[in-house]
């Protein structure tokens, strides 16, 4: 299946973002891979990944930029021309939305769905619920037929409170998030009791290697596992690995594309 494209007529558009919230299933979840330039996205369609998104720390990095502090909105938009109209269904990580005004991050949504893109990730970063309630109805409005997921950090760098994480998830969703996101969440009790209270509204949580691997949170009825910076990291790791050993004399291991097919991915 091609992306949506900015030259496609809402119908489209519409069916590519219905096909991307179908994806999202209680018992099997969606493996969401984080891409961070058009190679690293085109590598992941074209070993079958339906869906695609972008990790904000690798566009943030590349482009020697913090993440987090709102300070890669152009970077974001820019990645998101490029890779909208790809093979596959495109779901952008937007930070906090670039912005504390409802009304600008609404209209950066517009911008996203009008280069293709199908979902985008907001992030509360523990900053008043209702602020970032109010983003979300902003984008709803914005860009109606955008997937909205939305973030609460209460695992990823608050103190881990259940009541608390469900008070925000509770106003997002009543705001209109399609589906919501807890990144940090890894104790199995916790995440059913949350797939539990959310109902039919899918839970999303980052794949940890010291969480629960992808069947068991299949188990638990989580509906999206994302891989956040993890490629990017681990394809840094690999980089710098294969510098030590050429420096070392030994012959890097893993796997290495070749030339030939890294440049079959720019045609």
């Amino acid at each position: 299946m091609t992306g949506t494209g900015t030259g496609t007529g809402t119908s489209s558009v519409t069916s590519a973002v219905t096909a991307f919230a179908e994806l999202h299933r209680a018992g099997e979840p969606l493996l969401l891979p984080c891409a961070w330039d058009h190679a690293s996205a085109y590598a992941l369609a074209a070993r079958g990944f339906r869906a695609i998104g972008t990790t904000s720390l690798g566009v943030a990095a590349a482009a020697g930029l913090p993440d987090g502090a709102s300070a890669t909105r152009d970077e974001t938009l820019r990645l998101a021309l490029t890779l909208g109209s790809g093979p596959f269904l495109l779901s952008v990580d937007a930070e906090d939305g670039f912005s504390d005004d409802p009304d600008e991050v609404g209209e950066f949504a517009r911008e996203l769905a009008a280069v293709g893109v199908v979902g985008v990730n907001l992030e509360d970063a523990l900053g008043p619920a209702d602020r970032h309630a109010a983003k979300i109805t902003a984008v709803r409005a914005a860009a109606p037929g955008l997937f909205v997921n939305a973030r609460t950090d209460t695992y990823w760098s608050g103190d881990g409170s259940f009541p608390e994480t469900v008070r925000r998830l509770d106003a997002y969703r009543e705001a209109g998030a399609h589906g919501v996101f807890v990144p940090g969440l890894t104790e199995p009790g916790a995440i059913g009791d949350l797939v539990a209270h959310l109902g039919d509204v899918p839970l999303n949580v980052l794949h940890s290697p010291a969480g629960p691997a992808l069947p068991h949170l299949a188990d638990l009825g989580v509906s999206r596992v994302s891989l956040g910076s993890l490629l990017y990291r681990r394809a840094l790791g690999a980089a710098l690995e294969a510098a030590d050993d050429v420096r070392a004399g030994r012959v890097p291991g893993g796997g290495t594309p070749t030339y030939e097919e890294v440049r079959a991915l720019g045609d």
